[in-house]
């Protein structure tokens, strides 16, 4: 479900109601993981998760089949609906419900090839850090820690549960997720955590496109984007991630941590915003490569190609004042504008650019709508009813009749539409 239907105080509260109408049928039950993690560092959860004793089919009667979904039941997953509410509210989202469990070995670096059904106690164990693995009864506010979460929470500290690199074998993806939260919480990778996964960078390509995206997403457009961006290199995993960009620096970090600092340097950071900045200067055909790669969408993928032209185009620039509007508009009406100017401001604030061209860029973005693009004075049919044969001559035209509009020397249809007889003419 969307994040901005959820209702936060409405999902809390759903959340409580799961747990405790699972005790109150005698299960024993919790919330689990990140939600425990988040209200221990005094966060407000985004979503909740939920550990019981509860076997999957309980779960379903306890709840009803029709506010239930057994999709993950194979792994002791069962998924409660919130209640319906009505159109234009916050929705209650949904909680994941899962079965205290221990996991048969990992057979693809991903998925478990089974689960038993144990303690929370077992259950912690087999988590990913223990800042991860804590559980909290909402009614009485009681944690239960069978791994020393709190501390290392309290020490801001990453730490893998158990053996760091078993935990990395079970799910490559761990990996990943060892260094968002450690960037984006400010906490340190303790180092028996790091050696293991430094170890085992090799393994982070077996991890779907589809999911190493949604990582670096997250890694990119949250507190901590720079310092994430500096422990891929310095772990080797950038040198994995992106191999295209090993001439660049995601080994020996020279312009990879200088395309960091420019991407830590943005008020609101996207993939496409970093890819661009990782990849300048370059020529397209590198972006295009891992875009390709990651598989992302077609709206990130051009985003990021139109970024990384902007910065090719603009980034250097440092008269944009003198440009012609003709020539600066299509830039400063592109609906990526804003993107492109926080970028031309933060390269400008780390050293790169020009800092009075940015700010001019950015001024101009900020303009009413009205001035940044006005209607067109013509159309392509008024200039064919002026005799402009129907081809690529009524394009040239329009182009010439939008630039002469742009830069001031027509403002009127009159005047575009004498333009038109005068094309028609030559």
């Amino acid at each position: 479900m969307p994040s901005f239907l959820v209702d936060p105080v409405a999902c809390r509260e759903f959340a409580g109601a799961v747990v405790a109408r699972l005790r109150d049928a005698g299960h024993e039950t919790y919330w689990a993981g990140g939600c425990v993690r988040d209200e221990l560092l005094g966060r407000t959860p985004t979503d909740y998760d939920v550990a019981t004793a509860a076997p999957p089919e309980i779960v379903r009667n306890v709840f009803g089949r029709r506010r239930t979904l057994a999709v993950g039941a194979a792994f002791g997953v069962i998924t409660v609906l919130g209640p319906r509410t009505a159109p234009g509210q916050g929705s209650a989202g949904q909680v994941e419900v899962a079965t205290f469990r221990t996991d048969a070995a990992y057979t693809d670096g991903r998925h478990p090839a089974g689960v038993t059904f144990c303690s929370a106690r077992e259950d912690a164990k087999r988590r990913d850090f223990t800042i991860n693995g804590l559980f909290l009864d909402p009614r009485s506010g009681e944690v239960h820690d069978f791994v020393a979460g709190r501390a290392d929470l309290a020490a801001g500290i990453v730490r893998a549960i158990g053996v760091p690199a078993m935990r990395f074998a079970e799910d490559h993806l761990r990996m990943l997720r060892a260094v968002r939260f450690t960037a984006f919480f400010g906490f340190v990778l303790e180092a028996e955590t790091r050696a293991a996964l430094e170890r085992m960078t090799h393994l982070v390509v077996t991890v779907s496109p589809e999911r190493i995206a949604a990582e670096l997403r997250g890694m990119v457009s949250r507190t901590g984007r720079h310092q994430a961006l500096e422990l891929l290199a310095a772990t080797g995993l950038a040198r994995e991630l992106l191999p295209e960009l090993a001439g660049r620096g995601a080994s020996d970090g020279s312009a990879w941590a200088a395309a960091a600092r420019v991407v830590g340097a943005l008020d609101q950071s996207s993939l496409p915003q970093a890819l661009a900045a990782l990849c300048w200067p370059g020529d397209g055909r590198l972006l295009a490569g891992i875009v390709s790669r990651l598989r992302l969408s077609n709206h990130e993928a051009k985003t990021a190609a139109w970024l990384l032209d902007g910065l090719v185009t603009l980034g250097e620039e440092s008269r944009l004042e003198s440009w012609p509007w003709s020539r600066l508009q299509p830039w400063v009406a592109h609906p990526q504008a804003a993107s492109l100017a926080d970028l031309l401001r933060a390269r400008a604030a780390c050293g790169a650019g020009d800092p009075v061209a940015a700010a001019f860029f950015s001024a101009q973005v900020a303009r009413p709508r009205h001035e940044i693009d006005p209607p067109p004075l013509v159309t392509g049919s008024d200039i064919m009813a002026a005799g402009v044969p129907a081809g690529p001559a009524v394009g040239r035209a329009l182009a010439r009749i939008r630039m002469l509009q742009l830069d001031g020397g027509i403002s009127t249809r009159e005047e575009a539409l004498a333009e038109s007889r005068a094309a028609a003419g030559d």
